[in-house]
């Protein structure tokens, strides 16, 4: 409260000005205006120096300072105004050092007040005017503590409220940082499965029509034909992303985006059955996309890796628990051999709340196990 000080310092000059001019009491002119003027400049000195609060040890060499200053006032002053003065030292006490030394500071000058009364006017408790002096001023005490108190109170709230402030935007930027996060890695999980599936089997496709170009032409223009569907599938999950990302997605339906998935990965010498049971419409959509995206990253590994024949996808949609199995008779794979896929495949099952077992062997084929619960538990 910067402001407190200059209205004290303004109004003892106006009254001690007054008293000068006015020949009431004892003015000395050059004591008081410089003890004002001294006080003042403290006030500006300490602010600039010390902007965000007076330290201890400086805080203790300006209250002396000051009451040295507030008393050489009180000796130039013919008004008695300038004892007001002696309120700043418990006030600026307060912010420095709390609320028991400030009263303890308010005491003493309360006490010092008393012993110029007793030395200047002789049984001065039995005088009218001194008494109340004395008594405004510990009023004007309590009222400046009370003040004090108040202001630092204030302060401390606007500190703490500051710090609350900037652990917010480091906790936003921390929570905007591990969003973008998230969503690159479902983007790129996306990618792997969605696009990466199709690629595969387009790869595969045209591999097949150029193989069977000249010994089975019928062949290979069906293997081209699969490829443009093939192609068109993926053009559609990149739309589908693209919806998700602008959040205008049409309803997902689990059941048919798997048939199209099956109709589309028996070729190539691998057949492909699925086997559907239960009702999807009470899951939440990102589990079913989870439940989809987990047999596409299946149907793909058999596709690429596992030269297999037969391939199933088995669904069951119970009330509690949708489950999907992928298994084929493939040559399988060793535990350590797990990519990017299937870690992926893991992290999207587990933000929903799923779980995922893989149980394959070298020669002995692969099956992969996937099961959400209907509604997520905290």
């Amino acid at each position: 409260m910067p402001w407190v000080a200059p209205v004290l310092y303004v109004a003892v000059l106006l009254a001690g000005g007054y008293a000068g001019i006015a020949g009431l009491g004892e003015t000395r002119p050059w004591l008081f205006l410089g003890g004002l003027a001294a006080a003042a400049a403290l006030d500006f000195a300490e602010r600039h120096r010390f902007p965000t609060g007076t330290t201890r040890w400086p805080a203790v060499a300006l209250l002396v300072t000051r009451f040295g200053l507030f008393v050489a006032i009180a000796a130039g002053d013919g008004s008695g105004m300038s004892r007001i003065l002696f309120l700043l030292l418990p006030f600026t006490a307060y912010f420095a050092f709390g609320r028991a030394v400030s009263v303890a500071t308010g005491l003493v000058c309360v006490g010092f007040v008393a012993v110029v009364f007793q030395l200047t006017v002789p049984d001065w408790h039995r005088q009218t005017e001194q008494v109340s002096d004395l008594l405004m001023f510990i009023v004007g005490l309590v009222l400046t503590v009370a003040m004090a108190a108040v202001a630092a109170n204030e302060w401390r709230a606007r500190t703490q409220l500051q710090a609350a402030h900037t652990r917010l935007q480091a906790s936003a930027a921390q929570v905007a940082e591990l969003s973008a996060t998230a969503e690159r890695n479902r983007v790129a999980r996306d990618i792997h499965d969605g696009l990466g599936h199709h690629l595969t089997a387009i790869a595969v496709l045209l591999e097949k029509s150029a193989t069977f170009r000249d010994r089975d032409p019928a062949a290979a223009d069906q293997a081209l034909d699969h490829a443009r569907t093939s192609a068109r599938h993926a053009l559609d999950d990149v739309r589908r992303s693209v919806s998700t990302l602008r959040d205008e997605s049409a309803p997902f339906r689990l059941s048919k985006a798997l048939a199209d998935l099956v109709r589309g990965s028996g070729d190539g010498g691998l057949s492909v059955t699925m086997d559907w049971h239960g009702d999807e419409s009470a899951y939440d959509p990102a589990a079913l996309m989870a439940l989809y995206r987990a047999a596409q990253e299946g149907l793909t590994n058999v596709r690429r890796h596992s030269r297999a024949s037969v391939a199933s996808v088995v669904v069951h949609c119970d009330p509690s628990t949708a489950s999907l199995v992928v298994t084929d008779d493939g040559r399988g794979f060793s535990p350590d051999q797990e990519g990017f896929g299937l870690r992926g495949m893991r992290e999207r099952i587990h933000l929903v709340g799923g779980s995922i077992t893989v149980d394959s062997r070298p020669g002995g084929g692969t099956r992969l196990a996937v099961a959400v619960p209907r509604r997520r538990t905290p």
